[in-house]
């Protein structure tokens, strides 16, 4: 496979990498010729992008042949088995490296003078570069990140050379490749367009995006709803943060229940909110633990807690002048599904509709012969364990209940035009659960 341009390659990669979607991640480019292809990663994950700042360390007649690389806060990487194959001195790699410090402080200046830095601590770090040689930039950039935190670093390039990806491996969590040859000439060779990119081209990019995720989600050819917003909803003891989003005439409301490890963020359930919103369904996406609490894995799995935040979340909707008299939906994605479920058949609520997406109806426990709110649950074809715990709960369930299995599709849905599909069937059974109940008095 070759390249026509970095932005070609960004879009093919971000093709390998939509599964990161529900992680909330930032994609982060190595500048300069790894932020074009970043750039297109980053809005395909609908991720803010940012750049961790390296330098090889070239022999000093092969300057494509590193001996080593620098990054911010002093992280320094040296290729002993280089520095023995070039023969290289100690005088010889401190003139490298005194220059190249000497650029990387200067490039670290211009860019965050423009562009602060985005906190990597606790994320998923998608690490990007237009191609991997020796790989000491790369490994340079995976040890910044995890010096800033990142929970999960994922190392992302378009080609590199199979020997040298295997290495990588170790130092970061996750590694996706497009072309792996066994023999590898340059990087710049598996490009048709393979131009020097400039540090202002860099700033632009990075503004660029920026300016992107600062702009709301939203159809440019539809008209803003009435409400768009930030809530924060009283759940018992703590406060919960969450989005509102009422169209002009709703038909209905859809309460959103994430899954583990992920938020109110969520990429995937913010595309199926806004198929719905289009529908004129509205729609609260809300985070069912505080920050301090998703730190501990145990409560991600709480179907109970869950299941009871949920239930006060849409006690408080009911109480909301825009939500009087809709009916109300869940749409529950893997655990937060459970959650659903178990708030469905909770009596202090009233739920019209609930659609199950990848869930694991398994964890709804007793609850699961109480749920009354017709139920869809949608799983992947190729989510093979899932497809059998919600064939086992379809048996189970008194409610009317329909099974839909998306071909091809794994549990995140993240195969080509899973999620659309995804949204469809939601929209179409929501749409058609919550409409409001036809008015006896004007029938004769």
């Amino acid at each position: 496979m070759v390249f026509h341009d970095r932005r070609d390659a960004g879009r093919q990669l971000a093709e390998r990498l939509v599964h990161l979607r529900d992680e909330d991640p930032v994609v982060v480019g190595l500048p300069r010729g790894g932020v074009p292809v970043a750039c297109e990663v980053a809005r395909v994950l609908d991720a803010p992008l940012d750049v961790i700042v390296v330098r090889k360390l070239g022999v000093p007649y092969q300057p494509e042949l590193a001996f080593g690389a620098i990054g911010e806060d002093d992280v320094r990487l040296i290729n002993d088995g280089v520095v023995a194959y070039a023969q290289l001195t100690g005088a010889d790699m401190a003139a490298v490296e005194r220059r190249e410090r000497e650029e990387l402080a200067r490039r670290t200046q211009r860019l965050r003078r423009t562009h602060p830095r985005i906190p990597l601590a606790g994320r998923t770090v998608v690490i990007v570069d237009d191609g991997i040689a020796t790989g000491a930039t790369a490994r340079a950039a995976c040890q910044v990140a995890r010096a800033h935190g990142a929970q999960r670093v994922v190392l992302a390039v378009p080609v590199a050379p199979r020997d040298t990806l295997a290495i990588l491996k170790d130092e970061a969590d996750e590694v996706v490749c497009l072309e792996l040859p066994t023999w590898f000439d340059a990087v710049g060779s598996w490009y048709r367009r393979f131009g020097q990119v400039s540090d202002a081209e860099v700033t632009e990019l990075l503004r660029r995006a920026a300016e992107a995720a600062r702009e709301p989600l939203k159809d440019a050819e539809d008209d803003p709803p009435p409400r768009d917003e930030d809530v924060l909803v009283r759940a018992g003891e703590v406060e919960l943060a969450g989005h509102l989003t009422i169209p002009e005439n709703p038909s209905g409301m859809v309460v959103f229940a994430h899954g583990s490890g992920s938020s109110r963020h969520s990429p995937r359930n913010r595309y199926v909110a806004e198929v719905l919103n289009r529908s004129g369904l509205a729609t609260l996406l809300f985070d069912l633990l505080t920050p301090d609490e998703e730190i501990y894995r145990a409560r991600v799995f709480d179907i109970e807690l869950l299941s009871r935040r949920l239930v006060d979340v849409t006690g408080w909707l009911t109480r909301q002048d825009d939500v009087t008299g809709l009916r109300i939906g869940y749409f529950g994605a893997s655990t937060g599904a459970a959650a659903a479920l178990r708030a469905a058949a909770d009596p202090r609520v009233e739920i019209a509709a609930v659609v199950s997406r990848g869930g694991r109806p398994d964890l709804t426990g007793p609850a699961l012969a109480s749920v009354r709110a017709p139920t869809l649950l949608i799983v992947g074809g190729d989510d093979l364990a899932v497809l059998e715990l919600n064939r086992l709960a379809a048996e189970a369930m008194s409610c009317e209940t329909v099974l839909t299995v998306v071909p091809g599709a794994t549990h995140l849905f993240a195969e080509p035009g899973a999620l659309e599909k995804v949204a469809e069937l939601a929209r179409d059974w929501l749409v058609n659960q919550l409409a409001p109940a036809p008015d006896d008095s004007s029938m004769t």
